[in-house]
């Protein structure tokens, strides 16, 4: 009897955007709302097919603020909802962010980052990491951010976030990058659907129960403070339970390199270059930005000579670097911003650089 060979998983050549707009579908996205703006355009215009294709809903919005307005109160419904933009749009939902932490509405949010400020450019940057990590609309709040640096991981992050949006009653964020957005690569299309949590609180109608109320508003000072004293405990469980990072070669590392999204892929070329020319480097990757992983870094700092953070920006999550080492390890950074991206060579030099530095310190 002949015995088949299992055949291997067929690959997929994808466009970032449009793995993502997939992946989203594929995790039983049930409203989608947009407005166009490069370079996740053609994220907008892949669920603008296939939702109607499956009877989902897709709203091309009139503007980014009606476009995630829409979201929020979908989702106030109990429907899995993505809203995407850009840096300028993402500026733009602020308002409604707060009000969706503040409320509890779950919602994935996709920022593929441009440059800025302003309108910038259309080149790729991480420059939204302050806007998006910290909470970038007003008030106390904060939504948990993951970060993809290849196609197939955000295939894989995106059912992750609706699962944690509705495990906490939150928006989160999934941020790449230009590149990643922009970027073909093949894939083994792993799509996952995330089962529903029971939306108990969701505005349904209110035949034969009490009725339901989705609300940001307080008027009393006391019951404001009571809200985000509930909302400031939610954080601290998604902080210990959510945190996620990922190190290549860290086990020897004299040095290590901090960086997520597409400044990590380039690190992680820069690292093998510093290796082959005698400095043991290491990766550390964040892939979740909010929870930082902190612990973890702190760990690392204690047992190398120093930090490189590496990012396509003037230097935003190098603050939360030095936060998490206090002081344990020199932390340098290297950056590019407007749309240019850091070769492998610049972040060796920079490695270097740094090593010299320890090396002097140490010498004193």
């Amino acid at each position: 009897m002949a015995i088949e060979t299992p055949r291997a998983p067929e690959r997929v050549l994808m466009k970032g955007n449009e793995a993502i707009a997939e992946a989203a579908i594929q995790a039983g996205c049930d409203a989608y709302f947009g407005y166009p703006i490069t370079p996740q355009a053609e994220l907008l215009e892949w669920m603008a097919r296939r939702m109607p294709e499956l009877g989902r809903v897709f709203i091309q919005a009139e503007s980014e603020i009606g476009a995630i307005n829409m979201a929020m109160g979908a989702a106030a419904t109990g429907a899995r909802v993505m809203v995407s933009s850009s840096s300028p749009g993402i500026s733009l939902m602020a308002e409604a962010m707060s009000y969706m932490a503040a409320s509890e509405v779950p919602v994935l949010l996709v920022d593929i980052m441009r440059g800025g400020p302003g309108l910038g450019s259309i080149g790729p940057a991480q420059g939204d990491y302050f806007q998006v990590v910290k909470g970038h609309g007003h008030g106390d709040y904060r939504t948990p951010v993951l970060a993809p640096s290849s196609i197939a991981e955000a295939i894989q992050l995106v059912p992750d976030a609706f699962e944690i949006a509705e495990r906490y009653r939150t928006p989160v964020v999934i941020l790449a990058d230009g590149v990643l957005g922009q970027a073909m690569e093949p894939v083994v299309p792993a799509y996952r659907t995330p089962p529903r949590v029971k939306a108990d609180w969701a505005v349904t109608g209110a035949a034969g129960r009490r009725p339901r109320v989705v609300r940001s508003l307080h008027l009393a000072p006391e019951a404001l403070e009571a809200q985000n004293q509930h909302l400031q405990a939610k954080y601290r469980t998604i902080q210990a339970a959510e945190v996620r990072w990922t190190g290549e070669m860290l086990e020897d590392a004299e040095i290590a390199i901090v960086a997520y999204g597409t400044a990590a892929r380039v690190a992680r070329t820069a690292i093998r270059q510093a290796r082959a020319g005698g400095l043991r480097a290491g990766l550390f990757r964040p892939i979740s930005l909010w929870p930082f992983p902190s612990g973890p870094l702190a760990e690392l700092a204690g047992r190398v000579r120093g930090l490189l953070v590496v990012e396509l920006s003037t230097g935003q999550m190098v603050e939360d670097v030095r936060l998490a080492v206090e002081g344990r390890t020199p932390v340098a950074f290297h950056g590019r911003t407007g749309g240019m991206v850091p070769t492998p060579d610049e972040v060796v030099t920079a490695l270097r650089r740094l090593w010299a530095v320890t090396t002097a310190l140490e010498d004193r």
